[in-house]
């Protein structure tokens, strides 16, 4: 192929090594990602995808991740009973991660597109499914400026649609599905599987004294932790003891630390970095609002997080998934402005009882979302996408009867489990666990009727115009120690 002559000369191909040279078992499903959660920059889209492979792998599907290498892990691991390769850089993965699928020719492609399109249908006749968290129309002159914005935008808006033209699509939200059919992406070609969520470990932290803030993610522009800063010195005279924590890390931390300064509210933040699973839900829970100011989210995960310790969340209406992960007014507040921004969290301040119901109410809504049902609901896009390539006339796509059984058995609410413990490692298992057997099936917009008969693959019945909704299972699992 020509992509092939294109490719080979832009990439240095690595050295063979001892783990490379062995021979593995053909790939199921592979995802390309440009990172992954162990990446320093990684955040809640990593874990989305972390969590949904490993559920897939938990269902005895072989699974692997390709992504950017970076120094805080090996080229190659087994987490979780999926293997994570390791190979380019922030831009180097993506010509890395065509010849990877060349090489491993897996019966799957899940591509997540950040921004930025890997095009594997350009290298591979298997089904690919696209997952989109959200789109990055605000993002791109924030972070490349007006002239590398607009090309970052073209190869989103124009470039991606058209590569993925005959793909099916899995995003988090009903706000970005509806942002994809500004661009040509017909809503029946996506599904919404929304963020599951890790039981909240317990945490010896008890709801802060003083008032207090905090605000949570990747320390970079479009997150627009300045406007924090600013609700912070716009409510300094009237709320003198007032602090926020802001956890996280990124190349824009020293800028942030400077307006801090600028705005006379130094002493009054706590930049707290990176922490561990225990110590964030500490800050969440101490906390007595989370403030999410992004441009953009495709969900926010955080929101959901803050939530489980039910401590309330003040957004931009305009941020996309906010208007689902945040029910506003229920379990928090949806604003337009920074204006706006200030006399929300102004409000939840004063008021201790709607904060109180508003904690609650988050809380109960966090207690709907598991992991579990999101991956269930992928396993019925998988089979959706496999039953399109077999329909269609596409010969060169490999359909073996064990992997369909086993996307039968995900969708039938079989052994699916996702471990919650954090970045475990294992270098040497290759093997996958199995989670509680016969969980309830929560989706509503899942069919039944997605098994395949003997001898025939039937299309996979999965409602792409509807939300999967991802209801927790009857008998839900106890939060950590």
């Amino acid at each position: 192929m020509v992509i092939t002559k294109w490719l080979v000369p832009v990439c240095i191909v690595p050295r063979v090594t001892q783990v490379s040279r062995r021979r593995r078992a053909p790939v199921d499903v592979l995802f390309v990602n440009w990172r992954d959660l162990s990446h320093p920059e990684g955040g809640g889209s990593e874990r989305y995808v972390h969590r949904v492979a490993e559920g897939l792998a938990a269902a005895g599907l072989e699974v692997e991740v390709f992504c950017a290498a970076h120094g805080d892990a090996p080229a190659e691991e087994v987490v979780q009973g999926v293997r994570v390769v390791r190979r380019g850089g922030r831009l180097g993965v993506y010509p890395r991660a065509l010849l990877h699928v060349l090489r491993r020719r897996p019966r799957l492609v899940v591509d997540v597109q950040n921004g930025l399109p890997f095009c594997s249908p350009l290298v591979t006749r298997a089904p690919v499914v696209v997952l989109v968290h959200h789109v990055h129309r605000e993002q791109w002159p924030i972070v490349f400026g007006r002239l590398g914005g607009a090309v970052g935008w073209w190869l989103e808006s124009r470039l991606a649609p058209w590569v993925y033209r005959h793909c099916r699509y899995v995003t988090v939200s009903g706000a970005t599905r509806t942002e994809l059919a500004g661009l040509g992406v017909a809503p029946s070609r996506v599904t919404v599987v929304p963020n599951g969520i890790e039981p909240a470990p317990r945490v010896a932290v008890r709801r802060s004294a003083a008032p207090r803030l905090v605000v949570l993610g990747r320390l970079v522009p479009h997150k627009r932790v300045e406007h924090a800063l600013e609700v912070l010195a716009r409510l300094e005279e009237r709320w003198p003891d007032l602090t926020l924590a802001v956890v996280g890390e990124g190349w824009w931390d020293e800028r942030l630390r400077a307006e801090a300064e600028r705005l006379g509210v130094a002493d009054r933040v706590e930049f707290h970095g990176f922490l561990d699973e225990d110590a964030k839900h500490g800050q969440l829970a101490a906390a007595w609002v989370h403030l999410c100011p992004s441009v953009k989210e495709g969900w926010g995960i955080v929101v959901t997080e803050a939530g489980a310790h039910r401590t309330p969340t003040v957004g931009y209406r305009s941020a996309g998934g906010l208007n689902e992960s945040v029910l506003d007014g229920r379990t928090g507040l949806l604003v337009d402005d920074l204006d706006g921004f200030t006399a929300a969290v102004e409000r939840l301040l004063a008021d201790g009882v709607t904060r109180t119901a508003m904690g609650v109410a988050a809380a109960r809504h966090a207690a709907g979302l598991d992991w579990d049902s999101s991956v269930r609901a992928w396993g019925g896009v998988l089979a959706s996408a496999r039953a399109d390539a077999g329909t269609g006339g596409s010969a060169a796509v490999a359909v073996l009867q064990d992997v369909d059984r086993r996307l039968v058995a995900l969708l039938d609410g079989g052994a699916v489990g996702v471990h919650h413990g954090g970045d475990a490692r294992d270098d040497g298992d290759t093997g996958t666990g199995t989670g509680t057997e016969g969980q309830q099936d929560g989706q509503e917009g899942l069919h039944a009727a997605t098994s395949f008969p003997e001898g025939r693959r039937r299309s996979a019945t999965v409602d792409a115009d509807t939300v999967i909704h991802n209801a927790a299972p009857a008998t839900a699992p106890s939060a950590a120690p």
